[in-house]
């Protein structure tokens, strides 16, 4: 299933880098690049938000979920602060990427580098509703851990 994204530069962004894209025939999740005026040196701890340069436009039904590369996790310790990030439908503002360092060195983020992957999925909305009781069952009201290690 394909859904069309449809997308527009931010005002002065670099629209050589293109736009996001899938690695691989196989990929989920199409990579997003750093559209920045001056590299970003984060320290350990620090937190940023990373401007990608782009707008973008959902169908109703869908979400955006912007997600961690795992080189950079793994290999840096950089991340996502709300990971998943969610970009809603009616959302037409600037994308950026709140990154965070949890390596122990500081880590440099150059202008046009894959800083995230975003991942497109449709959305069911739910309809809320009080109740006096809910129904039993074999877990009941067990939380962590409760179902055991392994």
């Amino acid at each position: 299933m394909t859904v069309d994204i449809l997308f527009q530069w931010a005002d002065g962004a670099d629209q050589s880098l293109g736009l996001p894209s899938y690695e691989t025939a196989g990929a989920a999740g199409a990579d997003l690049r750093a559209n920045l005026a001056q590299t970003v040196v984060l320290a350990p701890g620090q937190r940023v938000l990373i401007p990608t340069g782009l707008h973008m436009a959902i169908p109703q039904g869908f979400e955006v979920q912007i997600r961690p590369r795992s080189g950079l996790a793994l290999k840096q310790g950089v991340s996502l602060v709300n990971s998943p990030g969610t970009i809603d439908s009616d959302y037409r503002g600037p994308v950026g990427v709140i990154l965070i360092n949890h390596g122990s060195d500081p880590v440099t983020i150059n202008h046009g580098d894959r800083i995230a992957q975003m991942v497109v999925a449709p959305v069911v909305q739910a309809t809320f509703t009080q109740a006096d009781a809910l129904s039993d069952t074999d877990r009941g009201g067990a939380g962590f851990g409760s179902t055991g290690v392994a």
